[in-house]
């Protein structure tokens, strides 16, 4: 196994794969003399500018490096051709078929909270109804097309005002309406600002058979409704059962977080690989964290498919900048110190590595933060870089799964099944009970077509039920992006 690998002919520094007395794995090391001022490149491009003279040989990090990047920027569109090349036969999965054409992966009953006032009543219905359910002799748990029954809350839904208030209420109505639900309980207290009233008029196309709602304050006894209500939809989802589909009515999300040194060499990549492939057989891959792409983002900009979606992009990535500015932070506090321990020096590094996990594929729409999917192929949609925000919001425009890339780990898990993908075989042996897949093996020789091809199967594997680790360990959270004032 080689020690160190240059990721590009024109790069000058080279990445360690080991630690040794004087290394350490995924850090940067200077293949030549680097003069004081001249630029520091890394997968071919400018990632920082040296603060020092760099001899051949030494380390190059925070210490002697510095970010290029300035404030809010003008682009320039300049289309580039596709370059992923795919080899793997396409594949078929078994999943849910649902409402309006819609399919999921998972058969599960959920309760949303449309206010944090009633985060407790919802825990406590549940644990009343899987009570209910074994005095009648069912094991949720023993049931073959029943995934289980879930609430998910969080601390908003009332004091709230204008579009801060709209983003609360249309994230919900989202997550309400996402396939991978078999039954959903809108649970709301009765006083709050996001009527389930108002909540239900604006939800849009659904599925009335597999929705239900209780306001607690009208029920004498709301955790005896509330199971009854749970019971009604818990019987219909009983006679779901997956339908062979292709591979194209999948919806992936790619996301990372804790990233190191080798995320854009070993993980990132991978997931970019599958990206390319799911596209070019006709699915959908969704990309964000949008401060993430600060550095790189020219590099999406080129491959929009046409100078509309470049607008949006350039809007995106600026409105984003803006919303930086308007709160007096600086643009480019990134990146975090897991991320600098890990090997990454600067926001360039972070994000061009980042980046790869879109492959070579074209973007082909931008959604703003609430918006759905409505075209196949590879899409961005506006979220910070917070994992539970950016989780959250992949799984409200439709995806059935993320793809989540760590260098660090975290067992952190969406209300949508999160595969955790580590770009380093240590850390997958360390944490086999957070990571579901190791990528830190294309640093150990393996070849990278069988590590695709294993890749592909785990996803597919997990499509048709298999659960994540996350899953496993049942670490479900929702985060809705807040930005406005709270009465």
């Amino acid at each position: 196994m080689s020690k160190e690998i240059q990721i590009n002919p024109k790069d000058n520094v080279i990445i360690s794969l080991e630690n040794t007395d004087t290394r350490i794995i995924g850090h940067k090391y200077a293949s030549r003399d680097i003069q004081a001022g001249s630029p520091i490149i890394k997968y071919g491009h400018v990632i920082a500018s040296a603060t020092s003279f760099i001899g051949k040989g030494q380390h190059v990090h925070t210490h002697n490096s510095s970010t290029n990047l300035g404030e809010v920027l003008e682009y320039t569109y300049k289309p580039e051709a596709s370059k992923s090349i795919v080899t793997l036969p396409s594949r078929t999965v078994k999943v849910y078929e649902r409402f309006g054409g819609f399919v999921g992966i998972r058969n599960e009953l959920w309760i949303i909270p449309t206010v944090g006032c009633v985060n407790g009543v919802s825990r406590n219905i549940i644990a009343t109804f899987k009570e209910k359910m074994l005095d009648k002799g069912i094991n949720l748990n023993k049931l073959s097309n029943f995934d289980g029954i879930y609430s998910f809350t969080h601390p908003y839904g009332c004091s709230q005002m204008g579009d801060d208030h709209i983003n609360t209420r249309e994230t919900l109505q989202n997550i309400a309406k996402h396939p991978n639900a078999g039954g959903v309980l809108l649970l709301g207290l009765g006083c709050e600002n996001n009527q389930i009233d108002a909540f239900m008029k604006t939800l849009g196309n659904y599925d009335s058979n597999r929705f239900r709602s209780l306001v607690t304050q009208n029920s004498e006894d709301e955790i005896d409704e509330a199971c009854q209500l749970l019971e009604d939809l818990f019987e219909q989802m009983l006679t779901d059962e997956r339908k062979e589909k292709p591979i194209s009515v999948l919806n992936i999300g790619l996301e990372c977080g804790g990233s190191d040194g080798l995320s854009g060499i070993t993980a990132n990549p991978l997931v970019g690989r599958f990206s390319d492939y799911l596209v070019h057989y006709g699915g959908t891959s969704v990309l964000t964290e949008v401060p993430e792409m600060f550095g790189a983002e020219t590099q999406l900009m080129n491959r929009c498919i046409n100078k509309e979606v470049f607008n949006k992009t350039v809007e995106m990535v600026n409105g984003f900048k803006a919303y930086y500015k308007a709160h007096d932070q600086v643009i480019y506090d990134n990146p975090s110190p897991g991320n600098k321990k890990g090997g990454i020096t600067t926001l360039e590094d972070k994000s061009l590595g980042c980046v790869t996990k879109s492959g070579h594929t074209p973007v082909v729409d931008i959604l703003r933060s609430t918006q759905t999917l409505k075209t196949k192929g590879l899409n961005l949609i506006s979220a910070p870089g917070n994992d539970a925000v950016a989780t959250t919001t992949l799984g409200m425009c439709g995806c059935h799964m993320v793809l989540f890339t760590t260098g660090r780990g975290t067992p952190f898990g969406g209300f949508i099944p999160t595969i955790k993908i580590a770009s380093n075989h240590a850390l997958a042996e360390k944490k086999k009970n957070w990571i579901d897949f190791d990528a830190g093996l294309l640093v150990g020789g393996i070849n990278q077509e069988q590590l695709l091809e294993d890749f592909v199967e785990l996803i597919l594997e997990v499509a048709e039920g298999r659960k994540t680790r996350q899953e496993i360990n049942n670490y479900r959270e929702i985060a809705i992006f807040k930005s406005g004032v709270t009465l």
